[in-house]
């Protein structure tokens, strides 16, 4: 009989830290020292950094590395190029063990004392999903100021269900802008619903955030400034060589986005008032990035048919329903896509209707509305 081994003493796991930030980084060597210092320089301390690079041409996976030999807060995963920020990010959800996700890019900063601020905000109001914050601007390509973007009425300060939260943004800004960066999110709500960033495409917070909005159970609108966005030239956002530059992402979008509003509508209570809101922001966007007059301009047709096709890859189910959910203009402008696809030698057609008549009527609508 082999003696019994001696007994160690169990050594609990450390304590998770109140933020996990994750940092996607790729080729922001110029940006990436003032990203990392406006972290370090918080006074609020109580947080892990997780620097997720991915193959860089320039310094960056040294930089990283470097500050992760220094502080031992700073963890660093590599990968190989893909284009977007989607795979880090994800990476970054899995690999991470804070109780908060902070989402943070390698060329942008966060607001100076803000993890104070918001951690205080969470620790008066806990357990809610998502916190939404403010967002400031800083625009390096034409020097134009923005105001901070908030996607929320700045008196508020009550709590939402995921589907009012929904109405109220989408009511308060006709087109929320992303909000990824400018939430905080309970992280184990991001792991309770499976919440991931599509993989391989720019764009992607246009598709993450409506999820991620809708299916909380508490958001609380903080309207804290936490984070400062850099526009700046050469960037992925900057890099548009124009209106067709992004269809193969919104094309992916789209058809996820509409997937996910035909699984929602078949749940128990919901809302189709929230139907409608997603119906006009997403059927506005389509229209936009495939008919408008400049995107027939700038963009072949067979282009444009070849990349709208990748929105709808299991027929028009789902696109139906959301066009039953839309008004009698935009059903009839749905009617013209599915011609497009539909019918080749009739494509000229649809082509005609938007330019001639759909973007012409809805100017003088709106000019008739701004009168009034």
């Amino acid at each position: 009989m082999s003696p019994r081994p001696p007994d160690f003493p169990s050594v609990p796991p450390p304590p998770a830290p109140f933020f996990s930030v994750i940092v996607p980084c790729c080729d922001v060597e110029p940006y990436l020292p003032e990203c990392l210092a406006s972290l370090l320089e918080q006074p609020f301390a109580d947080w892990e950094c997780l620097l997720v690079v991915e193959e860089s041409r320039d310094g960056t996976l040294g930089l990283a590395r470097d500050r992760a030999a220094a502080d031992p807060r700073f963890r660093v995963f590599t990968g190989p190029r893909t284009g977007s920020c989607s795979v880090p990010r994800n990476r970054g959800i899995e690999e991470a063990r804070g109780r908060y996700a902070v989402f943070l890019d390698g060329d942008d900063t966060l607001v100076p004392g803000s993890l104070a601020r918001v951690a205080a905000a969470i620790a008066a109001r806990p357990g809610a999903d998502l916190y939404p914050c403010r967002m400031k601007v800083r625009d390096e390509t034409d020097g134009r100021g923005e105001p901070d973007r908030d996607n929320y009425p700045p008196g508020f300060s009550g709590e939402l269900a995921g589907p009012e939260a929904t109405r109220m943004a989408y009511t308060f800004r006709r087109f929320p802008c992303p909000m990824l960066q400018l939430t905080v999110f309970r992280r184990g709500y991001l792991l309770e619903q499976g919440l991931r960033c599509l993989p391989g495409h720019r764009r992607q917070d246009s598709e993450f955030a409506p999820r991620a909005l809708y299916l909380a159970r508490r958001v609380v609108p903080l309207h804290e400034p936490l984070y400062v966005y850099r526009i700046r030239p050469g960037s992925v956002s900057t890099l548009s060589g124009g209106t067709g530059y992004y269809h193969e992402d919104y094309a992916a979008i789209l058809g996820s986005l509409m997937a996910f509003h035909e699984r929602m509508r078949r749940s128990p209570g919901f809302d189709p008032s929230v139907s409608r809101l997603w119906a006009r922001h997403w059927l506005t966007w389509l229209t936009y990035y495939w008919f408008s007059p400049r995107a027939i301009r700038e963009t072949p047709r067979q282009r444009r048919r070849e990349t709208l096709a990748k929105a709808f890859p299991g027929g028009f189910g789902a696109f139906d329903a959301l066009l039953r959910a839309s008004t009698r203009g935009r059903r009839i402008a749905g009617w013209h896509v599915k011609l497009f696809l539909r019918h080749p030698r009739l494509a000229w057609w649809t082509d005609l209707f938007f330019r001639r008549f759909y973007y012409p009527l809805g100017d003088l609508r709106d000019r008739f509305r701004a009168v009034r």
